[in-house]
């Protein structure tokens, strides 16, 4: 039996950033790790495995190096169960840990559907962060010629993009009407469409997948309204479920859809264990109502929080809510979205007024990898606080959505935004007179004041 001040389960994103965070706000505790993974992979980037990273081996999270740098120890094994009375966790191997604070980092895995048949079937294929599993998939597809991803969302997007850049024959289901349709609206999802299409991905959109089909291996896919689509492998990206097993054995609660209950410091119901990262239960930023959002970023936001607080609280440290800052690019056009989208704003009865602008990145426009910037404003129409924003333009859209994401959560109005002092340069940025973000906020601004003038 040893013992440790804190024992984190889980080596990725939120696990890591749990770790290093507590080694920094509490240098005299010993915190150890406990992780079944020899390798850590880079959650965001694995569909690009397939393409344009070319191996898992390209794709390492440097976990294990950064907690021998910071003095983290590491246990290689995984917790089978947690007793809270004797404030302690037994390994597969036998060994148990004793623990003054505990936290769950075990994350998610992928939906594997029991009512879709065919699911056993060789050649279907899930798309966890496991190193090994990843591996063999990778070796499995290499001969093989025509693919079928059942699920639009971002990594069904990705790993669809990148497998069709491999040389494969690749179709994309999706049984809503538009891709990446839980997280754009349609004027931003279908420019997706365009440009995946254009780049060579068959897309079938509004309708769903009833069986895979096939004796032993599979042989194609049979659609909601009986079209079959030839298929040597299917890959599922039909999204993720929290990885909340140890914690709900433990007794601790987890809500409707399995994640573990946490209160803003990431503390469960038992003050002496905390959960963050894909298992933790998050509720949206603007609306409080619970989220199921899993992201790396909220991961690694969630275990900075639950790190500066495992042993004193920091009161104006505390997590206010998921804002769900989402990005992707295909190929140069970036697409990203951050809080709420009009039809979520809409569904949830905002009084809103939507902004929008389409200008160029460089300027001039005639500058070599100049391109179109769209941005997209959600804006209570009372208030003219910045609720959401969607914008699609050159990869720099990434820090763009950022910022947005920022002003959210610093709850900026219009008139903040209308007024903000920004740099600009020709090969790095709009022209400070068509500045897409400011543009945006300019035409929200004038359909507020019609609305107040009225």
């Amino acid at each position: 039996m040893s013992k440790t001040d804190v024992l984190i389960i889980g080596s990725s994103a939120a696990g890591l950033v749990t770790a290093t965070t507590g080694r920094r706000v509490h240098p005299e505790k010993k915190i150890t790790v406990v992780t079944k993974l020899t390798k850590t992979l880079i959650p965001c980037g694995i569909p690009y495995v397939f393409g344009s990273v070319g191996s898992t081996d390209n794709n390492i999270l440097p976990a294990e190096s950064m907690f021998e740098k910071s003095g983290i120890d590491i246990i290689y094994d995984e917790v089978v169960s947690i007793n809270r009375d004797s404030h302690s966790v037994t390994l597969k191997s036998g060994e148990k840990v004793v623990y003054e604070k505990l936290v769950i980092a075990t994350g998610s895995q992928p939906v594997k559907p029991a009512w879709l048949k065919g699911v056993d079937l060789e050649n279907v294929f899930s798309v966890p962060k496991n190193k090994v599993y990843l591996d063999e998939m990778q070796d499995s597809i290499k001969g093989l010629k025509k693919i079928v991803t059942i699920g639009a969302g971002f990594i069904g997007v990705e790993i669809s993009d990148e497998l069709n850049k491999a040389g494969k024959e690749v179709y994309l289901v999706e049984k809503l009407p538009n891709i990446l349709g839980l997280a754009f609206d349609k004027d931003i999802s279908v420019r997706a469409e365009e440009l995946l299409v254009e780049r060579g991905v068959n897309l079938v959109t509004g309708r769903g997948v009833s069986e895979i089909t096939g004796k032993g291996k599979v042989e194609g896919v049979i659609l909601d309204d009986g079209t079959k689509l030839e298929a040597d492998a299917v890959v599922l990206a039909m999204g993720y479920r929290p990885d909340s097993g140890l914690a709900a054995d433990a007794g601790l609660p987890v809500n409707s859809w399995g994640f573990i209950r946490v209160d803003e410091y990431m503390r469960t119901e038992d003050p002496s264990i905390f959960a963050v990262g894909d298992c933790a239960e998050k509720r949206d930023f603007v609306t409080r109502k619970p989220s199921q959002v899993m992201l790396a970023s909220t991961a690694c936001a969630e275990g900075r929080i639950a790190g500066m607080n495992l042993f004193k609280l920091y009161a104006i440290k505390t997590f206010s809510g998921t804002i769900s800052i989402f990005s992707t690019a295909l190929g140069g056009t970036g697409f990203g979205v951050a809080g709420l989208t009009e039809n979520i704003a809409n569904e949830e009865g905002f009084d809103i007024v939507t902004g929008k602008f389409e200008g160029i990145d460089r300027h001039p426009g005639t500058l070599a990898d100049t391109h179109k910037q769209f941005v997209k404003l959600i804006v209570g129409k009372e208030s003219g606080v910045i609720l959401g924003g969607e914008v699609y333009g050159g990869l720099s859209v990434g820090e763009l959505t950022n910022m947005i994401g920022i002003m959210i959560q610093n709850r900026m109005a219009i008139n903040s935004v209308l007024t903000a002092q920004i740099g600009t340069h020709p090969l790095l940025t709009a022209s400070p007179a068509g500045y897409p973000l400011i543009k945006a906020a300019e035409h929200a601004s004038s359909q507020i004041m019609f609305n107040h003038s009225r």
